[in-house]
């Protein structure tokens, strides 16, 4: 009895569609470009008003060509009881989470609203921003890179 041929299969396609590439977690951790925008220094009067109100805005750019869900969290405290003790602890009013959707090369302004009773040196830089590709499957969003400490001086006058 003869054995049947053994015929190769061949697979191919069309060399001009492209592949679409994962992309790796730095550049997904780098969707999203942040920066806070504030005074240097806030002069408020604490026997007049105990709770110092400041503005912030914050800035949120998209990097990538492609369409990002971004979500900002506020509520992110530092753990360290040395960041307590230099910075001292302030609160941001109203709404803690954003959700939001940037198209490619948007820029967005999100204004905010910090907190302080105390004079004092306080860092500003406590959001969390995380971000993903509308078209990813993934169900957690990549923590964006945070960029330096964003020092802000109350005094009272």
């Amino acid at each position: 009895q003869e054995l049947p041929e053994t015929v190769l299969l061949k697979f191919f396609r069309p060399e001009n569609t492209p592949v679409p590439a994962r992309p790796t977690p730095e550049q997904l951790s780098n969707l999203i470009k942040t920066s806070l925008h504030y005074p240097e220094s806030f002069n408020h009067s604490f026997h007049q008003k105990s709770l110092c109100l400041v503005p912030v805005t914050l800035l949120l750019s998209n990097c990538s060509q492609a369409v990002v869900d971004v979500m900002i969290d506020l509520r992110h405290k530092p753990t360290s009881s040395e960041a307590l003790e230099i910075h001292g602890s302030f609160t941001w009013l109203g709404q803690t989470q954003y959700k939001l959707q940037l198209k490619g090369q948007e820029v967005y302004s999100l204004q905010l609203k910090a907190c302080f009773v105390h004079t004092g040196v306080y860092n500003l830089g406590t959001p969390r921003v995380f971000a993903k590709l509308v078209d990813q499957v993934t169900l957690l969003e990549t923590s964006q890179q945070n960029s330096m400490p964003a020092l802000i001086i109350i005094n009272n006058i």
